[in-house]
């Protein structure tokens, strides 16, 4: 099941006697424990019937005690192991419980970074008897589609430039995408569409001294702009630091390299083999007639060397400043 379906049952008052979330993401693994611990109990039953314990400070004997008795004028009670990445051999000391549990418990295991061995007959009997789910990391490829569709899933739209903006700007970490994006939406009306003037007023990124707009202005060799933006950047080190640009500018001159060997040049082969929009194909179309491959092998050849003077290696006097426009000067020349 996908945490949305988890969800969706779980408002249907849907319950099952052990949920285990793990994964390397803990964004859905936080998000579900969370509406558990709000929801299936009424605040008045909670004091008796909810308890939290955490891996590192919990025994096998004080877990099983807990979630082997019968709640208190309540229909259920909640017991949520969390950080149970930390409880020792969490399979093998659970295994007698998850044989026979209780069906007036529901025991939430929070498994986060990482999985549990998926051979072995506890995970097997969990997800017999309850829920397993693993919470997928990501990746960077993904994450457009990820933002278009947790701003459906909540009744708004995005444009294309506001969540690349949102990707480009604060990454992979999905805990401060969605707390970011909910904020916007406490502050727009239900049903508008998110534009980058609104993520440029409330949330305080650029919607035109920003990475995709850097970008954008290499892919068209836009010199004037380019040079623009980069010294905004310079300008304003803590907001747009050195590494981040780089590593951004890498992927995505990787990304028309790469480009330039695909056989098929469909627009849907595009956005499958590149992980991009559908929207931003013909951007890629556009750069990759502005920079042949060897060029591209040489702005990546680049970006490692100036990685590596940003970092004081071959580097005696040049600030990130100086290097940056130095960066900008040899991809465009």
């Amino acid at each position: 099941m996908t945490h949305t379906e988890i969800l969706q049952n779980l408002k249907k008052k849907i319950y099952h006697p052990i949920y285990v979330l793990m994964g390397e993401e803990p964004y859905f693994i936080d998000l579900i424990s969370d509406y558990i611990a709000n929801n299936v109990l009424e605040e008045g039953e909670r004091s008796f019937n909810q308890t939290i314990l955490y891996g590192k400070d919990t025994t096998k004997d004080t877990l099983l005690t807990i979630a082997r008795r019968f709640p208190m004028m309540s229909a259920y009670q909640v017991v949520i192991l969390k950080e149970a990445q930390y409880f020792k051999d969490l399979e093998d000391e659970l295994l007698t419980y998850a044989e026979s549990p209780l069906n007036t418990t529901i025991l939430v295991i929070c498994y986060k970074y990482k999985t549990l061995d998926k051979r072995k007959k506890f995970v097997k009997l969990a997800q017999e008897k309850g829920i397993v789910f693993d919470s997928p990391k990501i990746y960077e490829s993904q994450l457009i589609a990820w933002i278009n569709k947790y701003c459906t899933e909540n009744g708004y739209k995005i444009s294309p430039q506001a969540s690349a903006m949102l990707a480009e700007y604060l990454g992979t970490e999905i805990s401060k995408v969605a707390n970011e994006l909910d904020k916007l939406m406490i502050l727009l009306p239900s049903g508008s569409t998110i534009s980058p003037t609104d993520i440029e007023k409330n949330i305080g990124i650029s919607k035109d001294y920003n990475i995709y707009e850097l970008q954008n202005a290499l892919g068209e060799r836009n010199i004037l702009k380019a040079n623009r933006i980069i010294n905004h950047f310079g300008a304003n080190p803590k907001q747009n630091p050195i590494q981040k640009t780089l590593s951004s500018l890498y992927f995505y001159f990787a990304k028309i390299l790469k480009f330039h060997f695909l056989q098929d040049k469909s627009k849907a082969n595009i956005t499958k083999a590149l992980g991009v929009s559908p929207y931003f194909v013909d951007d890629f179309l556009k750069s990759a007639k502005n920079y042949s491959p060897k060029k591209l092998v040489e702005i990546i050849s680049l970006l490692r060397e100036i990685d590596m003077k940003s970092k004081g290696i071959g580097n005696v006097s040049a600030n990130e400043i100086d290097l940056q426009r130095e960066m900008i000067y040899k991809i465009l020349h």
